[in-house]
């Protein structure tokens, strides 16, 4: 997706009153204004969850995709580790079930990334002070130290690697136990992608991009999620 198509995914989702892009809307967003993000693909079959796995390799993570599903783990929507065909196929089955009847939205099989080291990056946008980028460590442990870091956008590459040094656990981008030190550059444009991403579409509330797996080097944003402001809000 090029970014032009981006912003009028964006401003057709508001029109029809959505509340947020679905994960798969929004990774595609994300990956069109830079952020590296997972290999996936959106089904609605049995028959093409496993065709689509089969393309991607094993094992591939499973999950619900629908613009208003925005906690798809406490719905019992997301199956990790699958390793076969016939796991897809039949996870299929049982996540449909599981969504029920009324469920509209699709399923996603993505490839399943493994790291020691979880990221964050996201944003929030203030009515006096506009959209600020934020950092910091991902995964359970983003509540638990809230160790994150805060930039108003638009950003510079200097800004986001900045960043990079102000939380306290910034060793843990380097060379620590065996890992490999985190692509910095990398990493950087993808904070820098994200406060673009947000100063070009003032439609986008909120932005979550938790985990962002550091799989050897490489910083993989595994789960996306772009929250949109009501229609016709300021």
């Amino acid at each position: 997706m090029k970014i032009d198509a981006a912003q009028r995914l964006v401003a057709r989702s508001v029109k029809a009153g959505h509340g947020a892009l679905s994960e798969y809307d929004s990774k595609r967003l994300l990956a069109a204004y830079g952020v590296p993000v997972t290999r996936e693909r959106l089904v609605h079959s049995a028959k093409d969850a496993r065709a689509a796995a089969d393309r991607l390799g094993y094992p591939v993570v499973l999950k619900g995709c629908a613009h208003d599903l925005l906690h798809k783990t406490e719905a019992g929507l997301v199956m990790v580790g699958l390793g076969s065909g016939k796991e897809v196929a039949d996870g299929f089955r049982t996540l449909k079930a599981r969504a029920g009847a009324d469920f509209s939205g699709g399923f996603l099989v993505q490839e399943m990334v493994k790291g020691d080291r979880e990221l964050m990056i996201g944003m929030t946008r203030d009515e006096q002070f506009g959209p600020s980028v934020m950092f910091g460590l991902g995964g359970i442990f983003t509540e638990v130290l809230e160790d994150v870091v805060f930039r108003l956008a638009p950003l510079k590459l200097s800004d986001a690697r900045e960043m990079m040094t102000e939380i306290r656990a910034a060793k843990i981008l380097g060379s620590v136990r065996g890992m490999a030190r985190v692509d910095r550059a990398l990493l950087a444009h993808a904070i820098v992608a994200v406060g673009r991403a947000a100063a070009e579409n003032p439609d986008i509330a909120e932005i979550d991009i938790n985990p962002l797996i550091v799989a050897g080097s490489r910083p993989i944003a595994v789960d996306g999620l772009v929250i949109l402001k009501p229609a016709g809000s300021n």
